[in-house]
């Protein structure tokens, strides 16, 4: 089953990668040398010329001189994205190493192991090894100065990482409560060749002859880690990042495998095994093949407190594990598997693929050192922070899913997860089902858009593209269900646009372009919610199983660029015991060119009540507001009307503006008269009617 092509997702510039010469994508420009340490850098990389901004989406707002979008809907696809994209969050320094987290600052081991057949590629001469690297950004790092390079580039603040390091990741995403301190031991060289630590997938099928290809990277550095530093010394850490000479697997297994190679038989000898009795090509996790060059590198994972990673895995691989380490699990589907299933979180949760965010996107992860895709992760979704406990409780609005009916519509603003919203704020809304979920049964093997069911909440946040999420691809309302144990798929993103996204995902040798899947994480690149009419996206969601109506009701960007907006959810078995009501009075059009706009005050003229149903906490701040739906006409040749947002909010007692907009034709009457409509969302009955004369010009 494959979603219907959408026109304006169609106009997103195909991504080339010209996998022919992928190895040996050459630098803007040679880096200068620091004279006392010649592989750092003292100036900022170029930009790679592969990295070129994406092209609009779509024409927003109509003919020029028309009124625009409130709030439209300019996603980015993160193939394009640059170091530009990066926003810092206003009034912080999270990467300031000197501040430690207020709740806990984690102490991690940074252990770095290579091998007899495998020495670190940072290393080695610019661009010397099969897949093209080290990169011009860093290379020939003496062995003994390895350790401090890769504990630098992960966790202090410079040049090669951009000031971004992984201590800022949490103090962000947790607002201050946790931060990472590492230290950095090594290099060991382990006593095996560096692919008999790394072909578990291939199921004993490609391991050379005489290799033994189960050895345990975790066992044997841990080993060569206590007998170098003393058995006592683990036990000061809260957990081990062990960190492996040589490319990483899930960087590598696409580019260097279906994408530079039409067929697994035609993987040239330079990718292939030291055993000439086996095939250059082997098994991988996702697909049938990959280059033997790529099978042969680790795949990053945790346990048991401790995670691996390789060097071209970026700090959002480390965030990733180290979020196993915490105790959170996986929650991504396999975008290649047949039968086809829609990501589950996609770009937008740093446990699923928001991982790979960075510059370049997801095919410049290979590189070494990783300062493109995977160099700078999403934030966790709200569940996550919820369970880590990286958000206060006086700023996660709990509500019942059940009293909804009973309380009447909630009316609220969320801000921004990259910001701290405040002793006030809200970072989200979380409406918990008491008693199960309601959807309707579906089948995953049928259905790649089926969630599987059982989820037992609803979450609300909002993401901009600022601080680490400044690599997601758009700023909006996220909306997702969720499960409280970690039951894959336990968080379920709801696409605001389901229809495929209409995305290249690479170009072959021969010129063929290559669309993502249904199942690539990509798809759900527009998959935000947004405020108004007319933005590219929607602005409201119905459960009707679960009985829920979801609005997005206005945007806000302060001053300092903090991004909040206002939702409202209801029951629609319920609207609670408030009298509705609404007014409108008349307005007057105020002309421009080509088209004059009316404000039209719009007033809750219902009752207040006493707060009623059983919701997890008090919520009577957020009761007593009514939602209203508007719609326009206009009496006079050639005129349109149009109302840039289709809903308005008032608390009882409250007014508000209503905006619609009229439109003359060439030729159109000088005069015309609208008419605007207000029906109350929790009483249709409740109605009212304004009118406001314009003129052309």
């Amino acid at each position: 089953m494959i979603k219907p092509p959408r026109l304006a997702k169609a106009l997103i510039a195909a991504v080339i990668l010209l996998p022919l010469g992928l190895a040996s994508i050459p630098a803007s420009a040679e880096p200068a040398p620091d004279p006392e340490h010649p592989w750092r850098l003292n100036h900022w990389p170029q930009q790679q010329p592969w990295q070129q901004d994406a092209p609009a989406t779509a024409l927003r707002g109509g003919r020029p001189g028309a009124p625009a979008p409130i709030d439209p809907q300019n996603w980015k696809n993160p193939d394009h994205m640059t170091w530009a994209d990066y926003v810092k969050p206003p009034g912080t320094n999270w990467a300031d190493p000197a501040v430690q987290g207020s709740e806990r600052t984690f102490r991690g081991a940074l252990v770095l192991l290579d091998y007899p057949n495998q020495p670190f590629v940072v290393t080695r001469p610019k661009g010397s090894t099969v897949f093209g690297n080290p990169s011009a950004e860093a290379h020939d790092v003496p062995r003994e100065e390895v350790a401090r390079f890769y504990k630098d580039f992960l966790n202090t603040p410079n040049q090669l990482n951009r000031g971004h390091t992984i201590h800022e990741y949490w103090m962000e995403d947790s607002g201050g409560r946790y931060g990472v301190d590492l230290t950095a031991f090594g290099p060991y060289q382990m006593p095996g060749k560096s692919h008999e630590y790394a072909m578990e997938f291939q199921g004993g099928t490609a391991c050379p002859a005489g290799d033994t290809c189960t050895r345990n990277i975790r066992t044997d550095g841990r080993a060569a880690w206590t007998a170098a530093e003393g058995p006592e010394v683990p036990a000061g850490f809260d957990f081990v990042f062990y960190l492996s000479a040589g490319q990483d697997e899930s960087a590598t297994w696409q580019e260097f495998g279906p994408i530079k190679f039409p067929t697994k038989e035609a993987v040239t000898d330079e990718f292939g095994p030291p055993d000439p009795a086996l095939p250059n090509w082997a098994r991988t996790r996702y697909v049938e093949w990959t280059s033997w060059a790529s099978a042969a590198s680790i795949w990053p994972n945790a346990g048991g407190g401790s995670s691996t990673q390789a060097e071209s895995s970026g700090q959002g691989v480390y965030a990733h594990e180290l979020s196993h380490i915490l105790g959170i699990g996986d929650n991504y589907n396999n975008p290649f598997g047949v039968p086809p299933r829609r990501a589950y979180t996609g770009i937008w949760e740093m446990l699923s693929r928001g991982s790979f965010n960075g510059p370049g996107g997801p095919h410049s992860r290979w590189m070494i050192p990783p300062t493109g895709g995977g160099s700078m992760g999403a934030q966790h979704m709200l569940r996550n922070k919820i369970k880590l406990k990286m958000v206060d409780e006086k700023n996660v609005l709990r509500l019942s899913r059940e009293a909804l009916d009973e309380s009447g519509p909630v009316v609220a603003r969320v801000t921004a997860r990259a910001v701290q919203p405040g002793e006030k704020g809200l970072s989200g809304v979380n409406v918990a089902f008491d008693t199960g979920d309601r959807s309707p049964a579906c089948d995953v093997a049928t259905d790649p858009f089926c969630d599987g069911g059982g989820y037992e909440n609803y979450t609300v946040e909002v993401v901009d593209r600022m601080g680490s999420d400044s690599f997601t691809p758009d700023s909006g309302v996220l909306l997702a269900k969720t499960k409280n144990e970690d039951r894959a798929p336990f968080e379920w993103v709801i696409d605001a646009n389901p229809q495929d996204i209409g995305m290249t995902d690479y170009v072959l040798p021969d010129g063929t372009a290559v669309p993502i899947t249904v199942g690539d994480y990509r798809q759900l690149s527009d998959a935000l919610f947004h405020a108004g009419t007319g933005s590219g996206s929607e602005f409201e969601y119905v459960d009707e199983a679960n009985r829920l109506h979801f609005y997005v009701l206005d945007v806000h960007r302060d001053r300092t660029g903090v991004l909040a907006y206002t939702v409202a959810i209801r029951s629609l078995d319920g609207a609670g015991p408030a009298r509705r009501g609404v007014r409108l009075l008349p307005a007057v059009g105020r002309p421009a060119q080509g088209y004059s706009t009316c404000s039209f005050p719009l007033f809750n003229t219902g009752g207040k009540a006493p707060a009623q149903g059983r919701h997890p906490e008090d919520v009577s701040a957020y009761l007593g507001s009514d939602v209203y739906r508007l719609s326009a006409t206009v009496e006079g040749r050639g005129w349109t009307a149009s109302v840039p947002n289709e809903l308005a909010t008032a608390k009882a007692g409250a007014r508000t503006q209503a905006v619609v907009h009229a439109e003359r034709a060439p030729g159109g009457s000088r005069l015309a008269t609208v008419t605007l409509t207000a029906v109350s969302e929790s009483d249709p009955s409740r109605t009212a009617r304004a009118t406001c004369h314009v003129v052309g010009l």
